[in-house]
């Protein structure tokens, strides 16, 4: 059966042939860093039970996390734009392999730290997949559908997201010692040995899905070792030095306020799906595998919602459809704050419809009549995933220490006034672009 002629042109490249094959290898990227994000998220509640840590000390795995996207951001663009797109790739899974190895000795010596140095070694591989794939997909095949290939691309994201979740649920929360932190506290007392023990077999569940994800990955390296690729080389105009490129930038106030909007996005929507769990047990006593399955709850409305809402961009501009989405993203944060029991839960779990569009819809606002600056802009927007670097360490300070309102609030509630914050910093960017836009 012949190939539709439309279908052709979508991926015929200039010599006549067909850039098919990369294009779905190169999607198959955009499941692989999905399912490191969301395998990850839940982590944040296992090291704190396992190594008897605070809030905030165990969300420091979200700043190591997003802080190797943050950090390698700009170098993984000027990369490219010096070599070309198959570089940026193996250079990608080479690091991501990396990170997730090193979870074996770090397991193994017991200590945070290590671990830490892990996941900021394998998200520097997953900014470099990012920031090479996205122009990567653009570039096979004709300009005029060009966005169409990425949201197809993109749309493999969430399902290497819902991977994570259920290998992190089954395979990780499910299996871990059943003594609560508080028992562990006791024993590591009166019992050492068995304290260690309990530690040691906890840390190893933790580390064997990174280790076949490591073997994996580097499968995949392999693979595209050895795939004839398109050598497409990343724009590299003469005319505009880097210099002058950055210039231009800094110069654009509604660029400069989108990276800004995209650092609170990406900040709500990881304090959201990490403190999910906290809150299932805080306020519902719910199990660290159970409150994950909220989380696979919340994650599948998300894809759902992106669905409806790339329809509704038919009919409304983006920056309302933004506003109006941080309008209610907003309005159920209010209700997990103030609304005690299961409908609080519920609450957080419909954040994840109003999240679903945000950062696609922020990173086209951004890059609108770009031209050849938006190679270098995309890197900014990447490095505006630092995000979610920072504000989870700030909502696990909150639950640590948020006591100020007694009883009538507890601090895991309360802690959730910040991602209220970033709503309303993002329904203030969708009010000022639409009234430029």
């Amino acid at each position: 059966m012949s190939t539709p002629k439309s279908e052709k042109h979508i991926f015929s490249s200039p010599s006549g042939g067909s850039y098919l094959f990369a294009f779905i290898l190169v999607t198959s990227l955009f499941a692989l860093w999905g399912f490191a994000n969301d395998i990850t998220n839940p982590m944040v509640a296992a090291f704190k039970k396992i190594l008897l840590i605070t809030n905030f000390e165990s969300s420091l795995v979200q700043f190591a996390f997003y802080g190797g996207y943050c950090f390698m951001a700009i170098p993984a663009a000027l990369f490219i734009r010096r070599f070309n797109y198959k570089s940026g790739i193996f250079v990608g899974l080479a690091l991501y392999a990396a990170g997730c190895l090193l979870f074996i000795p770090a397991g193994n010596a017991m200590v945070f730290e290590a671990f830490l140095v892990a996941y900021f070694v394998m998200t520097c591989g997953l900014s470099f997949l990012e920031t090479t794939s996205n122009p990567y997909v653009l570039a096979m095949g004709p300009e005029e559908s060009a966005t169409r290939r990425l949201n197809f691309a993109q749309a493999f994201n969430p399902m290497g997201s819902i991977a994570g979740m259920l290998i992190a649920k089954e395979f990780i929360l499910k299996r871990l010692s059943e003594e609560t932190e508080e028992q562990l506290q006791v024993m590591k007392g009166v019992d050492p040995e068995g304290f260690f023990a309990i530690r040691q077999a906890d840390l190893n569940t933790v580390g064997t899905p990174y280790l076949i994800l490591g073997l994996v990955v580097l499968c995949f390296l392999v693979l595209f070792i050895a795939a004839r690729l398109p050598n497409i080389v990343s724009d590299n105009s003469e005319g505009n030095s880097i210099g002058r490129t950055v210039r231009c930038l800094l110069g654009n106030r509604r660029y400069v306020l989108a990276v800004f909007a995209q650092a609170f996005y990406v900040g709500v929507q990881i304090m959201v799906w990490t403190f999910i769990i906290q809150y299932a047990e805080s306020e519902l006593s719910m199990s660290k595998s159970d409150a994950q399955g909220y989380n696979i709850v919340a994650m599948a409305i998300f894809v759902s919602s992106r669905f409806i809402c790339t329809y509704l961009l038919k009919y409304i501009r983006p920056s309302l459809l933004l506003m109006i989405l941080a309008f209610g993203g907003g309005f159920f944060t209010l209700g997990a704050i103030f609304i005690k029991g299961p409908v609080g839960l519920y609450s957080i779990v419909a954040i994840s419809a109003c999240m679903s569009l945000m950062f696609p819809t922020i990173y086209g606002i951004a890059l609108k009549g770009m031209g050849e600056e938006a190679k270098l802009a995309s890197a900014g927007l990447i490095l505006a995933i630092g995000g979610g670097a920072v504000m989870p360490p700030l909502q696990g300070w909150l639950i640590d220490r948020a006591t100020w309102f007694g009883e009538f609030l507890s601090p895991v509630r309360v802690s959730f006034f910040l991602p209220f914050l970033c709503f309303v910093v993002i329904a203030w960017f969708g009010r000022w672009c639409g009234k430029r836009l």
